[in-house]
Formats: C-alpha cells, sequence, structure tokens
C-alpha cells in the first residue's frame, strides 16, 4: 500500500553511500559485488551540505562549488575502487542535504543500501557512525553497514 504522500514503488537497484572515507570505500567494493551476484544496477550516492553558520556566513572562495567537489569525489571513488572498466549499470548522484536524510530518502526506492560502518569526522572508538546508525534504525529497505 502506498505511503500517504509518496509512493511504496521500489526500482530494482542498490544504493551505496559514500563519503570518501575508507570505509565507505570498502562499502562500495561491497554494494558492487552485490551487484553483480544480483544482477541489480548500482547507484553511488554522495550527499552534501553546507557546513552550519552560526549568525555569520564564512567567507567562501570565489571558485567554491560544493556540488562539483562532491561530483568530483564521487567519481574519484568509483574510479578508485573499481577501476576504469565498463560499468554496466552503474550510476552516480549527487544530493544536497544530510546523508542520512538523503539516503533515507533514496532507500525508499531501492531493494538495499549499502553505507560504510564509519564516515569523516567520527570518533575513532564509535562502532557506528551517526549516518549508518540513523540508516539501520530509520530506512524503508534493508541496510548492509561493511565494517
Amino acid at each position: 500500500m502506498p505511503e500517504a504522500g509518496g509512493s511504496s514503488v521500489k526500482s530494482a537497484r542498490i544504493v551505496a553511500g559514500v563519503d570518501g572515507s575508507s570505509c565507505s570505500k570498502l562499502a562500495l567494493k561491497w554494494a558492487s559485488r552485490q551487484a553483480e551476484l544480483t544482477g541489480l544496477p548500482l547507484s553511488v550516492v554522495v550527499a552534501w551540505e553546507f557546513p552550519a553558520s552560526y549568525g555569520w556566513a564564512p567567507p567562501w572562495p570565489a571558485d567554491y562549488d560544493p556540488k562539483r567537489d562532491a561530483k568530483a569525489l564521487v567519481e574519484d571513488v568509483v574510479d578508485e575502487v573499481l577501476g576504469s572498466a565498463a560499468r554496466i549499470g552503474l550510476s552516480t548522484e549527487v544530493i544536497q542535504g544530510n546523508p542520512a536524510v538523503a539516503l533515507c530518502e533514496e532507500s525508499k526506492r531501492a531493494e538495499l543500501v549499502v553505507v560504510g560502518s564509519r564516515g569523516h569526522g567520527e570518533f575513532a572508538g564509535m562502532l557506528l557512525g551517526s549516518v549508518s546508525e540513523f540508516l539501520v534504525t530509520h530506512a524503508h529497505c534493508p541496510v548492509v553497514v561493511v565494517r
């Protein structure tokens, strides 16, 4: 049954969330292998948001383009982890917004979401990062957290 105000239609795909961290690179490798095994397309997603400013606007450099930087990051990570071989069924996506919320939204249209156990900015002793913890409790499809 469709959700109120939305659709519960899923597309047959695997979503891998990346941020350039070593854990997200391992997650991408795992997701790629799962896509090969299942024949599902793989969507590699990076989300970005402007840093919070508390009452003042930081002086951004004139050439600062976070969307461009995020697009370059996801392309670099895909090239590093998967190589430059033909990638049939692979797509990349750059989303503006909180990574946890963006990936949770993507989970509404996915069969599986794969993320690393910790990303950038997490405390070294944590077993799960904030994004992976959010997803395992709020996603609309199964989630794999790769350590």
